[in-house]
């Protein structure tokens, strides 16, 4: 071999060598990103939050890493969005109808009234998210709140218990006694529209002010969340039929230009953690929420009721009436809204049935367990 062409085969491979050591310091260039929760740190929403940011630091092999922040760590619980886009935080995680005072769709996404007024329930409505045009609905939800923000959707739950009282309530009459916590926009809203004192706060919130009798009757979500908040210590009648909140997501929110700096394997692996963290989410629960209401009721003293039977026509109607004002008043709710009636006049209809038999065989053996 020449002298020349030793050279040429020496210089090839030092190329080589440092286009693979470019790329590999490319690669396992660590991403940290933090998430600031609306709620406390020991919540299970939380927990499941970490549990994604473990998969993605897994599926991207460590170079992205989610750091999780408690409430109010960087900005107050209801400066997160803006904190988000601006830049302040890479990441937020709420509920998305904490943000409806930005614009009413966002009920739909994360709390759509009374299953959307159209029977929707938590397993529905993420077929409708993952298969019935509403991801693409969501993703255009930040451009028409001007939120330089990317969504990911990551924690169903529903549907949430009507809430915790003093005393027990026999109808629409008793429930309208009390001060009542609820959740902002459309579901606290329609309380108001049928009567009820509804006192809208975050989540930390809301034992403090039970405490010092700022409200005297509170809902937040199910029995393991409940517990954990330690509704049973102040309260002891609760009530699992609920409408307001039949459908609820959590989600989390990164900064644009954040995410758009991610290469496109770890935009995929948010992706796919995401769509993961939506099944492990109704799995976690419906275990989670089974054991705490057998200790709340065994051993902390709570009175598990029925909801009166006037409160469901009562809520629906106003519920309906609230969806309808919406719609002729915002032309995007409408499109969301006008998304969910179609997809439910096809899939309601069986699933609902299907629950139904679902249902009787459940009812059958708690029944028995009794």
């Amino acid at each position: 071999m020449s002298v020349l062409s030793k050279l040429t085969k020496t210089m090839v491979s030092a190329a080589l060598g440092l286009a693979v050591f470019g790329t590999a310091t490319v690669a396992t260039a660590e991403v940290k990103i933090r998430v600031q929760s609306v709620i406390p740190a020991k919540a299970d929403e939380v927990f499941m939050l970490n549990d994604f940011a473990n998969d993605v630091r897994a599926l991207t092999n460590g170079e992205v890493n989610i750091e999780v922040l408690p409430a109010g760590a960087v900005v107050g619980v209801k400066e997160t969005l803006d904190a988000v886009d601006k830049g302040l935080i890479e990441g937020g995680f709420a509920w998305t109808h904490y943000w409806s005072g930005k614009h009413p769709a966002a009920m739909l996404f994360g709390s759509p009234v009374a299953g959307a007024g159209v029977g929707i329930d938590n397993i529905a409505f993420l077929s409708w998210f993952q298969y019935g045009g509403g991801k693409e609905l969501y993703d255009q939800l930040w451009d028409e709140m001007g939120m330089n923000v990317k969504g990911f959707m990551l924690q169903p739950v529903g549907p949430e218990a009507l809430g915790w009282f003093k005393e027990p309530i026999n109808s629409m009459d008793d429930f309208r006694k009390y001060r009542f916590r609820t959740p902002p926009g459309i579901p606290g809203q329609t309380y108001k529209d049928i009567g009820v004192a509804s006192v809208a706060m975050g989540g930390g919130d809301i034992l403090p002010a039970l405490e010092k009798g700022t409200i005297d009757a509170a809902e937040w979500c199910c029995p393991k969340p409940d517990s954990v908040f330690g509704f049973q210590k102040v309260l002891k009648h609760y009530y699992l039929q609920g409408l307001h909140q039949v459908v609820v997501n959590a989600d989390m929110y990164l900064n644009k230009d954040v995410y758009n700096k991610l290469t496109d394997n770890q935009k995929k692996a948010l992706e796919v953690a995401a769509n993961a963290s939506l099944s492990k989410a109704i799995s976690y629960r419906i275990y989670e929420n089974g054991k705490a209401l057998k200790d709340l009721v065994e051993n902390h003293g709570v009175i598990l009721h029925d909801t009166p039977a006037d409160y469901f026509p009562a809520y629906m109607n106003a519920a309906k009436a609230s969806l309808e004002k919406n719609a002729k008043e915002n032309e995007f709710f409408a499109k969301v809204w006008q998304s969910q009636k179609d997809f439910a006049a096809i899939a309601v209809p069986f699933w609902a049935g299907a629950q139904a038999s679902n249902a009787a065989l459940g009812k059958a053996f708690a029944d028995s367990v009794k």
